[in-house]
Order: C-alpha cells, then sequence, then structure tokens
C-alpha cells in the first residue's frame, strides 16, 4: 500500500512519520509514504504556486500547471516500481468531500493507496479538479488552513489497521464505530488504583466474570451512544445490529423516576 502526497509543507509529516505505535507501519513498509513538494514542480526563480483569482475577491488559487505536473511524475515513479499497479485515486481535502468514517477508513486500508492533495489558500483551480480528482473527502464541518492536518489524520487511521502496528492484535476491534461493536461508541474503560479520588472501579470488572464484564460493557456502550450519539443506535437499529436485550434495555434505562407523592 503506497500513499503519495502533494503538499507545500512535508515537513509537517515528520513527526508523525517518527513518533507513536503507527510509526511501525511505515518503518516496516506496511504502508509506504512518499512526499512530494509541489514547489519543485513550479515554473519561475520564485517557484510559484498560486495566483489571484479570476473575478476578483480575497486569497489566492492554487495553480493547475504544477499540480498537473507534479502528478504525472507521481504516476510515472509509480509505474516504474510497480508495472502491475493500477491507477489509484487522487483524492482532494475538500469542504464538498464526504465525511470519513470508520468504513470508510476500513476500505482505504484495504487498497492499493492514495495520490493525497494538500490544498492551501482559497483551494485548487476548478479545471484541475474537474480533471484529475476522484474522491474527495472532508473531516467535518469545518475549515483547516490546508489539507496536511486531514491526510495526517487518514493516514494515522489507515496505519493502525494494518498487521503488526498494534501491539494487541485485536485492540482496534473493540474501538469506537467498528462493526465488532455494532458501529457504536466503545465504553468507558478503568485501570489502577481500584480506588482514585474516593471513587471506585465499577465492581464488575473486578469480578473476573467474563461474561457478566461483557454485559455491562455492552450496555455501557449503549448508555454512552444514546446519550451522546443516537444517531448511532438509529443506524444500528435499522441495521438489525440491537437484540431483543438491547431494546429491552434501552427502553428502561432513561425512564424517569416519577417522586413519590406525598401525603395529604
Amino acid at each position: 500500500m503506497r500513499f503519495d502526497v502533494i503538499t507545500l509543507f512535508p515537513e509537517l509529516f515528520a513527526p508523525f512519520l517518527t513518533s507513536g505505535i503507527n510509526r511501525r507501519a511505515f518503518e516496516t513498509g506496511a504502508v509506504e509514504l512518499k512526499l512530494w513538494q509541489l514547489r519543485d514542480f513550479a515554473d519561475g526563480a520564485y517557484r510559484r504556486v498560486d495566483d489571484r483569482p479570476f473575478g476578483g475577491g480575497p486569497g489566492m488559487v492554487m495553480l493547475a500547471e504544477p499540480l498537473e505536473k507534479c502528478l504525472v511524475a507521481i504516476r510515472q515513479d509509480r509505474s516504474l516500481k510497480n508495472h502491475s499497479e493500477k491507477l489509484v485515486p487522487v483524492v482532494l481535502f475538500s469542504p464538498i468531500g464526504q465525511p470519513l468514517n470508520h468504513a470508510g477508513v476500513e476500505e482505504w486500508s484495504q487498497s492499493l493507496g492514495a495520490i493525497l492533495i494538500c490544498g492551501r489558500y482559497e483551494g485548487l483551480d476548478q479545471r484541475f479538479v474537474h480533471a484529475y480528482v476522484d474522491v474527495q473527502v472532508s473531516l467535518g464541518d469545518f475549515v483547516l488552513s490546508g489539507g496536511e492536518i486531514a491526510a495526517i489524520a487518514l493516514l494515522d487511521a489507515v496505519a493502525r489497521l494494518q498487521p503488526g502496528v498494534l501491539n494487541d492484535e485485536g485492540s482496534h476491534q473493540m474501538d469506537s464505530f467498528n462493526p465488532a461493536l455494532d458501529g457504536l461508541l466503545d465504553c468507558g474503560h478503568y485501570t489502577r488504583p481500584e480506588i482514585w479520588n474516593e471513587v471506585s472501579v465499577p465492581p464488575v470488572l473486578l469480578s473476573g466474570h467474563h461474561a457478566d464484564i461483557g454485559k455491562w460493557r455492552r450496555e455501557q456502550s449503549l448508555v454512552l451512544s444514546q446519550k451522546y450519539r443516537p444517531d448511532l443506535i438509529v443506524a444500528a437499529r435499522a441495521a438489525g445490529k440491537l437484540s431483543p436485550k438491547d431494546e429491552h434495555f434501552l427502553a428502561n434505562i432513561f425512564v424517569s423516576v416519577q417522586p413519590e407523592s406525598k401525603p395529604d
């Protein structure tokens, strides 16, 4: 799997590649990452990559020509290293893109990779977008100063799903939004000491009774999802992921307790 990143700030990726557990994915080659400095493909002494927008307005727009030259170089480089490789999609991080979710990350984690474009300024010349961009991705309804943070977010999520990256191969199976949790939020977790600031760990977690612990964790997952992300409950129900026990539990956890009536 190989990801090529077109960016004006390749130095932003250095800490990500050398820190944390996910660095294993890049050190072992499970995920190959190649950074391309867009200015290397710009003309002139100043290596200009942007210009004023036609029609006026604030900000600058990234030029199509250096982007195209960089893209051609990437495709040539990929074909030289793997003659049988199919063309991978060109991805632009953009507010109009589909929001990135766990299902999308899983698809990317099993793919051949992609060419990621980190936009800056007011964006890319739309003619380049129409000609070359295959997929647009969004992290949410907010705007970043550039696509580098979005690219790192995608790469981080993909890298941790690669075999051998996490210490426990099954740990990501219990992540929030994972199919193993039916797309729900994960429950809260506890560790030593058993009592901290006069608050004890839930007794069931100390019981050693795995069935009871599993039941408690499932119920906590339902509680958190219903409270903070009820849309996940709706989606799980529509997909037939909620059991009769789940539905019974959900029907009763938020029933308001009526105050006792006082005698006249």
